[in-house]
């Protein structure tokens, strides 16, 4: 059983290195309108360089996963802008892309929780579709798209769990299938447990993203050896391994919110649970001390008795 391990967005030691600067739309509308093209640009052309600097980081410590930050183009989907954020940098794409192409990254994006087809306004459909095809648009901008995946969760309940899957599948047929395929779900720590994510996942053909934490968060009544299987099956039309979130809780009285590291202890079970299966799988470290905590967590799991430490970022168990 081969796990890769890779982190979220920013790689923590690097000196202003954010790929996620900001630009509101406050700020925006305050400016002249002959500056505010400008502005777009250089915080874009930042976020940019800082991820092409973060990239090269992960190369540096074989890390093969990497979820690229949602907020990389300020105001891309806000109806009143909605800029050209393609062409001008069509060059700064095409190098994060022959980056990726050339050390074999496996890219991602995790768009906001108001990313959801649930809703029972049609609005908010239509806005989810937007931020999917935003995210879609970077991802092909990158020639990313062979491994490339968009993570969302399902959304809310509405005071009707029922009822809102049912206009989960309705509503997603808004999206196009070209992005659709590269779609995938988590189960989420309050409304969709594993069960009810794994169902809707089958029922879609859409690979499903397994968040331990969240699964401890909201175990429902799923006993997740039972589960586990079937959640590493939805993978099988992608030609890719499975991938899963992990994460601890800060604390027991905040026991959703994530730790700055990730506790050996608490994802241990799981990890010995997959080794059962013996599958081969990839690892997201979703902690607030990013890449610093996903390198502590493979120095825990490389000392465990049978696993062997096959690069920087992954071990073999």
């Amino acid at each position: 059983m081969r796990i890769r391990f890779g982190y979220v967005a920013n790689a923590l030691g690097l000196w202003d290195a954010s790929p996620s600067k900001a630009l509101t739309f406050a700020r925006y509308s305050a400016l002249p309108k002959n500056e505010r093209m400008e502005k777009l640009r250089s915080v874009t052309a930042q976020n940019l360089q800082h991820t092409k600097r973060i990239l090269y980081y992960n190369i540096a410590h074989e890390i093969e996963l990497y979820r690229f930050s949602s907020s990389l183009v300020p105001l891309a989907t806000h109806p009143d802008v909605m800029w050209d954020f393609i062409t001008p940098f069509k060059t700064e794409w095409e190098e994060l892309g022959q980056l990726i192409q050339q050390f074999k990254f496996r890219p991602s994006f995790h768009p906001n929780q108001f990313t959801l087809f649930t809703s029972p306004r049609e609005e908010v459909t239509l806005n989810a579709v937007t931020d999917m095809k935003y995210h879609f648009q970077m991802l092909e901008a990158m020639n990313a798209l062979e491994r490339g995946i968009i993570n969302i969760h399902i959304g809310g309940a509405y005071g009707d769990k029922t009822e809102a899957l049912r206009r989960f599948h309705q509503n997603i047929k808004k999206l196009p299938n070209e992005i659709k395929r590269h779609m995938t779900l988590e189960n989420d720590d309050k409304t969709y447990d594993v069960e009810e994510t794994l169902i809707t996942c089958e029922k879609e053909n859409i690979p499903m993203i397994l968040d331990y934490h969240h699964y401890m968060a909201n175990q429902g009544d799923v006993d997740l050896p039972l589960y586990l299987q079937r959640i590493f099956n939805t993978w099988n039309a992608c030609h890719t391994v499975p991938k899963v979130h992990l994460s601890s809780p800060k604390s027991e009285q905040a026991y959703r919110s994530h730790a700055d590291f990730v506790s050996i202890e608490f994802v241990l079970p799981f990890l010995k649970m997959a080794k059962v299966l013996n599958q081969d799988f990839d690892i997201m470290i979703e902690a607030k001390q990013k890449n610093l905590a996903m390198h502590r967590l493979i120095e825990e799991i490389a000392s465990i008795r049978g696993v062997r430490r096959i690069s920087s970022s992954a071990v073999e168990w």
